[in-house]
C-alpha cells in the first residue's frame, strides 16, 4: 500500500478507525489487533514502523515506542471492502505487553507456524557452518558429510527420501510432524 491508496479506504464506518491486524512477515503468526486512522496508516507507511491510533490516549501510538520493542512494517494491505487492513511486520522483540511473541500467546496455533520453525532451524544451521564456532555439533556434521559424494541432483533425491520415509513412519507411529518440530526447538533453546 502507498500513501496514494489512502483515498480508497472506508474510514467511515468505525469513527474513523480501521481495524489492524498484524501478522509477523515471516512466520505468518497473527501478532496483536490495533486500529488505524488515516494519520495512524500515514505515519506506519512513513516511518515503516507499525503506528497506531490509542482509542484510549486519544493519540497515536507507535507500537514499542516506550519498550523499544517496535514491529518494523514490511507491508500493508486492505481487505476486499477496503474497512480493514493486514500489516505484515518484522517483530524486534515480544510484542504483548505481557512479554509473549503475541498478544494470543506464544504457542503456535497453526501447523504452518510450526514448519516456520525448520527455515529458522536452517538459517541457524547456515550461520553456524559459515562462523565454525567450537565444539559446533552442525561444524562435526558437515566436515562427516563432506565425504558423502553424489551431485546436487543425488543429494536432494536422497533428502527427499529420506523426509518422505520419515513422515511415513511418524504417520504409522501416529505421531505427528509438531513432535519432531517440538523436539527441534527445545534443543534449540537449550544452546547457549
Amino acid at each position: 500500500m502507498e500513501l496514494a491508496d489512502l483515498d480508497s479506504l472506508d474510514f467511515s464506518k468505525a469513527a474513523g478507525l480501521l481495524p489492524a491486524i498484524v501478522q509477523h512477515a515471516g512466520s505468518g503468526a497473527v501478532l496483536m489487533l490495533g486500529y488505524m486512522n488515516r494519520d495512524a496508516l500515514r505515519a506506519s507507511l512513513t516511518r515503516r514502523r507499525v503506528v497506531f491510533f490509542s482509542r484510549s490516549r486519544q493519540r497515536l501510538w507507535e507500537k514499542g515506542e516506550t519498550s523499544g520493542h517496535v514491529l518494523e512494517l514490511a507491508q500493508i494491505r486492505a481487505d476486499c471492502d477496503g474497512d480493514a487492513l493486514l500489516a505484515t511486520a518484522w517483530p524486534r522483540g515480544p510484542v504483548c505487553h505481557l512479554g509473549t511473541a503475541s498478544c494470543f500467546g506464544d504457542a503456535p496455533r497453526t501447523t504452518g507456524e510450526h514448519l516456520v520453525f525448520l527455515d529458522t532451524l536452517a538459517q541457524v544451521i547456515g550461520e553456524r557452518m559459515a562462523g565454525r564456532p567450537e565444539g559446533s555439533y552442525t561444524a562435526r556434521l558437515e566436515v562427516a558429510l563432506a565425504g558423502a559424494g553424489g551431485s546436487d541432483a543425488e543429494v536432494v533425491a536422497e533428502a527427499a527420501d529420506l523426509l518422505y520415509h520419515v513422515l511415513v513412519l511418524l504417520r504409522v507411529r501416529g505421531l505427528p510432524l509438531e513432535r519432531v518440530i517440538g523436539e527441534l526447538r527445545a534443543r534449540h533453546a537449550a544452546k547457549p
